[in-house]
Parts: C-alpha cells; sequence; structure tokens
C-alpha cells in the first residue's frame, strides 16, 4: 500500500461525506474515483494530501511515497517565468545539483581540496543518475504532447489563460514522477489530441494514477478500478466504468433480492409467533422464534438513487430551412491566421460538433455564429425565425455573483412567474431554500447548472453549446444528451467530451487548413472515416514502384512500330534529394561514433584514481564529459531524425 484509508469518517460542517471508509492505493493502479455532483470527489482527494483531517480514522501513507495533486486552486500560482521553466520546476533536485556543481567547478579552480573534490564527484553522479543532462528534452516532449509549440514554452506563464495554465501545470506534474498521481478533472482543459496523448503517456505510467473525471471515454480507456462514494460509503470496483456500470446494476440486484427473501422469512416467523404465542404448548416455540428475529442482522431495502436533473428543451417557434449562413469569414488575431474562406450553412434539424484541436478556431467560429465575435472579414446571414441561445464557459463567470439562484433566473425575462421558475430549478436539483442560495457561494457545476437553466427558459429553436458539460458529472452528462437528441431545434456545440459528441451530433465540422470542413455523420462513423483515410494514404505512398531499366528497355522495343497514343508520362525520379540526405545520414553516423569515443575516452580517464590528484585536470574532465555527453544527445536524435528521412525516401523511390 502506498497511501490509503483506514476506517475513515470526514464530515464538511454538517455533511457526512464517508463514515467508516477504508480504500487501499497500491502501487501500478489506476483508479476512477466517482460520484455524482456534490458527494465529495474533490473534498476525498484533499483528505489523502492531508489538506483536511478525518473526524474519526487515520489516514495511512508510506514514509516515502511522494504525491502529485492537479487541482483547479493551482491556478492561484503566478509568475513572471517562462512556460519551460515553469515545467522544469519539475526537477527541483537537478536544477540545484547544477548550481552546486557550477559552484564547486569555480572554486574548485582556485584551490585543490580532496573533500571539495568528492563532494563535486558525488555530485555528478548524483546527477548522472538523475538523468540530469536531458531535463529540457524530457520537459519539451511532454509539453508538445499537450499542445504547446516551441514558440510559447519561451512565452511567459501569466500570458496564458487559466486552461493553458493548467496544463502546464500538469505538465509540471508528470514530470516530476510522482509515486501517485491524484488528478481532478485533468481533461477539462484539454482539447481531443492532448487529451489521447495524454490516455497513451498514463498507460505506461510507473506510479499510481487516481482520476476524478466525467468523462466516460477517458475512465473507461484509462482505470482498472473504480472507487464510487455513494450513501457516504466508498464501494470499490474492480475494473473500468463499463464493467462498474454492469456490476452495479448486479450487485443492487442481488442485495434486493436478498432482502426480499428475508422480509418474507420475517412475514412468516412473525405470523407464527402471533399465532401460537397464546397457546400453552406452542409458546416456547414462538418464543424461541421471537428471539431469532431479535438477532437476525437486518438486510436494507437498496435501488439506484440519483439526483435526476430533469431537462426538457422547449421550442416556442419553427425556424426557416436554413439558420445560419457563413460567407468567405476572414478571421486573424494579430499575425496568427485563424479562418480564411469559411464557407458553410447550418439547416434546420443539424446537430452539429465542432472538434479539433485548441487553437484551431473553435470557440471563435462559435462566437462568430453567435455574433459575439466582432471584426471578422465576411458575412454571417441569419435564417428566417431563428430564436438563438449561447451557452459558454465565460457564461459562468458572467451569472451576477450576488445575485440568488431565483433572482438570477427572474432577471433572464423568460416571462415565467417566480412559481415556474422554483419548479424548474427543482428539476436542476434547487429545491426549496436552495433558490435562495447567491450565485457566489455554488460550486463549478452548481454555476453550470443554472446557466442551463437560464439557456432553457428560453425556449430558443437554435442552442450554440461551448464546452456544456464541463462541471457536470457523467449521469448529468447523459441527461444532457438524452435530452438534446429529444430537442426539436438545431444546435452547434463544442466539446471535447467524446461520449457526448458521439451520442449528440449528426454532422461534425472541423476547421483544417483555416477552412470549415464538413463531414455529414456521427463522430463514430467520423472516427472510422478518419481512419480508413489514413490506412489508404500510408498505403499509397508504399504502392510507387520504380521499373527496371532492363524493363524499360524491352518495353521500348515492342512499342517502337506501335501507333503513338496519348498517355500520361511517368515521373522521374530524382534522387538529388535522397543522396543529400544519405550523405549527411553518413556524417551524423560517423559524428555519433566520434563522440562515443571521445566519451569513452573522458570515462576513462575519470575512473583512474590518479585523476583525482589534480583538481584543475579532474574539473576540466569532468566539464568536457558533461559537454560531450551533451553533444552525444543532440547527435543521436539528428541521427535518428535523419534515419526516418532516409527510409521514407528510399521507400517512396
Amino acid at each position: 500500500m502506498l497511501i490509503g484509508f483506514q476506517n475513515v469518517t470526514f464530515e464538511f460542517g454538517a455533511r457526512v461525506i464517508v463514515q467508516d471508509a477504508t480504500w487501499h492505493i497500491n502501487p501500478g493502479e489506476r483508479i476512477g474515483l466517482i460520484g455524482y455532483n456534490g458527494t465529495g470527489k474533490s473534498t476525498l482527494l484533499k483528505v489523502l494530501v492531508g489538506q483536511y483531517s478525518p473526524s474519526k480514522g487515520t489516514v495511512e501513507k508510506m514514509r516515502d511515497t511522494s504525491i502529485g495533486y492537479l487541482h483547479q486552486d493551482l491556478l492561484s500560482f503566478e509568475t513572471t517565468d517562462s512556460i519551460l521553466e515553469v515545467a522544469m520546476g519539475a526537477f527541483e533536485r537537478v536544477r540545484q545539483l547544477e548550481k552546486e556543481i557550477e559552484a564547486l567547478g569555480k572554486e574548485l579552480e582556485t584551490r585543490e581540496d580532496e573533500k571539495l573534490l568528492t563532494d563535486y564527484t558525488d555530485k555528478l553522479h548524483e546527477m548522472d543518475v538523475l538523468d540530469g543532462y536531458n531535463i529540457q528534452y524530457k520537459t519539451e516532449e511532454v509539453l508538445h504532447g499537450l499542445g504547446f509549440t516551441n514558440e510559447q514554452m519561451m512565452k511567459p506563464y501569466q500570458q496564458f489563460s487559466g486552461g493553458w495554465r493548467m496544463r502546464v501545470l500538469l505538465a509540471k506534474m508528470i514530470l516530476q514522477s510522482p509515486d501517485v498521481l491524484l488528478l481532478d478533472e485533468p481533461t477539462n482543459h484539454l482539447d481531443l489530441p492532448s487529451i489521447e496523448w495524454l490516455e497513451k503517456y498514463l498507460l505506461h505510467y510507473q506510479g499510481s494514477v487516481v482520476i476524478v473525471s466525467h468523462d466516460k471515454f477517458f475512465l473507461n480507456r484509462m482505470v482498472n478500478k473504480i472507487v464510487e462514494i455513494y450513501q457516504q460509503e466508498l464501494n470499490i470496483y474492480s475494473g473500468n466504468y463499463e464493467y462498474y456500470e454492469v456490476e452495479k446494476v448486479q450487485r443492487v440486484e442481488i442485495q434486493q433480492r436478498a432482502f426480499e427473501n428475508q422480509q418474507e422469512y420475517i412475514r412468516q416467523q412473525e405470523r407464527f409467533i402471533e399465532r401460537f404465542r397464546a397457546k400453552a404448548t406452542k409458546a416456547a416455540a414462538a418464543q424461541s422464534a421471537m428471539k431469532r428475529l431479535d438477532k437476525i442482522e437486518r438486510i436494507e431495502n437498496v435501488e439506484i438513487e440519483r439526483p435526476n436533473i430533469k431537462i426538457n428543451f422547449q421550442v416556442n417557434n419553427q425556424p426557416g430551412k436554413i439558420l445560419v449562413t457563413l460567407k468567405d469569414i476572414h478571421k486573424k488575431y494579430g499575425e496568427n491566421l485563424i479562418i480564411d474562406k469559411g464557407v458553410a450553412e447550418i439547416e434546420r434539424g443539424d446537430k452539429i460538433a465542432l472538434i479539433g484541436a485548441n487553437g484551431k478556431g473553435k470557440s471563435t467560429l462559435l462566437r462568430i455564429i453567435a455574433g459575439t465575435e466582432e471584426n471578422f472579414g465576411g458575412e454571417r446571414v441569419w435564417g428566417h425565425n431563428v430564436d438563438s441561445s449561447f451557452y459558454a464557459q465565460h457564461q459562468l463567470e458572467a451569472l451576477t455573483m450576488d445575485n440568488t439562484i431565483l433572482n438570477e433566473m427572474l432577471e433572464s425575462r423568460s416571462g415565467k412567474t417566480e412559481l415556474e421558475l422554483r419548479s424548474l430549478l427543482g428539476c436542476f436539483l434547487f429545491s426549496g431554500d436552495d433558490t435562495d442560495k447567491k450565485i457566489k457561494l455554488l460550486s463549478g457545476g452548481e454555476k453550470a447548472r443554472v446557466a442551463l437553466a437560464k439557456v432553457i427558459v428560453s425556449k430558443s429553436n437554435f442552442l450554440m453549446l461551448d464546452e456544456p458539460t464541463n462541471h457536470l458529472d457523467m449521469h448529468s452528462v447523459e441527461l444532457l444528451a438524452d435530452a438534446l437528441n429529444k430537442y426539436e431545434g438545431s444546435l452547434i456545440l463544442v466539446s471535447h467530451d467524446r461520449y457526448f459528441v458521439s451520442k449528440t451530433a449528426n454532422k461534425i465540422w472541423e476547421i483544417v487548413d483555416h477552412e470549415i470542413k464538413e463531414f455529414k455523420g456521427t463522430y463514430t462513423e467520423y472516427t472510422e472515416w478518419k481512419e480508413r483515410m489514413a490506412k489508404q494514404a500510408k498505403e499509397e505512398s508504399r504502392k510507387t514502384v520504380v521499373v527496371k531499366p532492363e524493363a524499360n528497355v524491352k518495353k521500348q522495343e515492342e512499342t517502337k512500330n506501335k501507333p503513338a497514343v496519348a498517355s500520361i508520362p511517368k515521373p522521374r525520379i530524382d534522387n538529388t534529394e535522397l543522396k543529400k540526405v544519405q550523405n549527411k545520414f553518413k556524417k551524423a553516423e560517423e559524428e555519433v561514433e566520434s563522440l562515443k569515443q571521445q566519451k569513452q575516452t573522458i570515462e576513462l580517464a575519470l575512473a583512474d584514481p590518479n585523476s583525482y590528484k589534480n583538481a584543475a585536470l579532474f574539473a576540466e574532465n569532468e566539464k568536457n564529459y558533461k559537454r560531450i555527453k551533451e553533444l552525444l544527445a543532440l547527435s543521436e536524435k539528428n541521427y535518428e531524425t535523419l534515419f526516418e528521412q532516409l527510409m521514407e525516401l528510399e521507400g517512396n523511390g
């Protein structure tokens, strides 16, 4: 066990989160921590890391267990350092060693001291063990995976939005490689390519991982155990989220049958007691039956209780056939071109998912359609009778913080009475006095429900939704997907939740090469098509065949006397590029061998005990050794790149 709970009870104010809970996190486990909104998932992680103390029981932790904890509160961190510098902060010990080695090297240049020399050697050895000379390469690799360009890495951290900052902190945490990684909604700030990269990375992660997420696809691929917070208990399931869904229903059915069987037995015993306790001949048997009933351990009745949001989108007016037309849309931020010659139409009945990597312009395009984005070229034309409603992440902040929930709804000018609004808010799990809560006191999930309720009262026939599932639990995501399937209007949405997109969209839009590309079909059909196209392109690249010279001559002889027929001339193969890469590859190979020999020579010199006697010579050797290692790493990387280019050119040739 690395860390865990032993008979833990935790109370948050007057509310009990868990009671008498035991849970051990073992090496190599990838755990999904799940539960409905408000059950205390994030709170439980804080108990694990010691931010909160349990009311009863103990949090047990192995002495050397290291923990990384990614959560929203980290966004309060501020610095003027670059993205790369912040992420490289993961290698705290290496950075410290670099400073110490440099200081000791300078000191050894001025005086000989055996203790200093030993200290210097020990630190160099530790640096080597920690692979300290490759930390920049490792950092860049992880940042690339999470969607950062080389240019962005050099920019100050404080220039980036919350979502991008969270990515930097995730990169830093991954690079720290703690024994236990606790991730609270890690996919909320990632686009699809970054989520897929994170999946691949975590699948090979050596430590244990605990994930709080509403992304069903992500959990299904990532976890091998589910821990569910349910009715103040921790229920543990060995398997992914799909396994948990099936197993939970089966457990409930088994307990229900056991409860019903026990109830039948109790009724029989009670009838027997009632009938015979007054008869002298049966009194002893009746007394015995009463004792048995008193001792019996009662099975509780159980059924799956879940907070059901009742989402029912209504439409007041039917629009025309075309809702929105985009003509030659052009948008850029400074020198960064987002969309150029963007042309598209949204028709009645369309349910469009706008997907792709961050920075491609998804939210920008959505704002252009909504009319909240200014300064763009081209034209956006509304169709006939379009009533639109726009739900975006920034609207959660746009809610009036000092308003009560009810006042916020009254200000939406829906035309509904206070009683009707209270009834609607009840469907969104705000009942009784909850409607008098101030917006500023609500959790992220509760604010999202208020913003969704405001969209619903609008009775729009066209919805624009930007990441509507952030802050919703998985059950609420399913309910929203079901409601949007029944919705009679049209919609366009941006979401990184693959389950949600696959359940709601009948068309896919993607911004490719600054243009809007449309795929008519579901997300599943789209991904299958993309895979087929990638496979086809790969196969076609291998199909180019070189005609042998002998065969070519023979063919020319055969066709010499035949009449000329118009044909497409075969492309001549230009070997200039191939020869150029072959020469570069040969030089890179020689360079790698030369550097390896130099490294070996210095290693032999350093292994000689006599080298310690001359401090200046030893320091020089160590300095050269570090330089050669860095050069060798770069040279090997260049060698691999050229090798791949060579294989590609030879394959195409």
